[in-house]
């Protein structure tokens, strides 16, 4: 990349920050995701990766970091467990970046919705550019991205993916006496909507949502306790009164306490996970991402994020003071980060087995 082309996306991303982003301190960040690599990919990103011009971050950040089919299946056995009696249907994802996991969660069944949320509105374009035709014919009239702050989630507003024709309301009979309540503020208020600006959420009727998830260890940046109580508040207005689940994870253990460094070899490019050092005091760390590219291209500090190491029990008691009746806790562990050194071991997909 060079510093022409540098210069220009360090001014288009100042351009677009807002005053509340509490995924950002420095600026070189850009977003906030993590999880699982899998060395899985489509055709088509295939041959991107092969194009002259450097892919998108977000590409290469989909193909080295996300297992969307892994996590679904892990969202479908929580919730026939703790909740069963019948289908989820109704999906957010918050903290969604490129909703990856939302369009992946509409391919296999016709009756499913998504709503994404997220500060980043370059990712959320590009998820309406590249991921959402992906689905189907009907993939953009059962999803909603929204561009805004999961502690002000009703302000949040629609982000445009087709001609107004194209979108619908996610409104479904069976979930009408959830509308009319009172606590899910979220799906209760129904008003006309600002057109030219897309509407907010406050004014969608949006169906009560089946499951909520926050993945790739978003919760660590919100680095108060406030803000994570208040933001358990709104998942637990969004879900369901028939009964719903909220799922989330979380980055820790003696490994995430000091430096590292790790990658993982794909066919066109190595993904890089760099860990600065550990403030033991504040319980916080510096992540970033790097990719390097065939031809010596690479893109340093693609993503890059502050990040509080939240312990089990300050998240279980935060969950429990915003009101969630039950908290369950499923742990694995990361191989090769222990001896602290650079390892293709980093990481195994959709194949990692969590225990309860």
């Amino acid at each position: 990349m060079g510093k022409r082309e540098k210069r220009q996306k360090h001014q288009q991303r100042n351009a677009r920050r807002g005053a509340c982003n509490y995924y950002e301190e420095e600026e070189d960040t850009s977003s906030y995701q993590l999880d699982l690599p899998t060395s899985s990919s489509l055709s088509d990103e295939e041959k991107e990766m092969n194009n002259s011009e450097t892919p998108s971050k977000f590409l290469l950040y989909q193909q080295s970091v996300q297992s969307p089919k892994g996590d679904i299946s892990y969202l479908l056995k929580f919730f026939l467990m703790y909740v069963g009696g019948r289908l989820p249907l109704h999906l957010q994802e918050d903290f969604c970046g490129t909703a990856f996991l939302s369009t992946e969660w509409l391919r296999s069944d016709s009756r499913r919705t998504a709503i994404g949320l997220d500060l980043d509105l370059e990712a959320l374009t590009w998820c309406t550019e590249n991921n959402i035709s992906k689905v189907g014919a009907d993939g953009y009239s059962r999803i909603s991205l929204f561009h805004g702050n999961v502690l002000q989630p009703l302000e949040s507003k629609l982000v445009k993916t087709e001609p107004q024709g194209l979108i619908r309301n996610l409104t479904l009979e069976e979930n009408k006496e959830c509308i009319e309540t009172d606590v899910l503020e979220s799906t209760a208020q129904v008003g006309s909507m600002d057109q030219t600006n897309g509407g907010i959420m406050r004014n969608f009727p949006l169906s009560a949502r089946d499951i909520v998830c926050a993945f790739n260890y978003s919760c660590c940046c919100l680095h108060k306790r406030a803000e994570l109580v208040c933001y358990f508040k709104h998942v637990l207005e969004a879900l369901s009164k028939k009964g719903g689940i909220f799922v989330m994870d979380l980055y820790g253990g003696t490994s995430s306490e000091h430096k590292l460094r790790l990658q993982r070899r794909f066919s066109n490019f190595t993904y890089i996970w760099e860990q600065a050092e550990f403030d033991i005091i504040e319980r916080k760390t510096r992540i970033s991402l790097h990719f390097h590219l065939k031809q010596q291209r690479k893109l340093r500090h693609a993503f890059s994020y502050s990040w509080r190491l939240w312990t089990l029990p300050e998240i279980r008691d935060c969950l429990e003071e915003a009101g969630f009746q039950t908290v369950h806790f499923w742990l694995r562990e990361m191989p090769g980060t222990e001896e602290n050194k650079t390892t293709d071991g980093f990481g195994v997909g959709r194949d990692v087995k969590y225990k309860r």
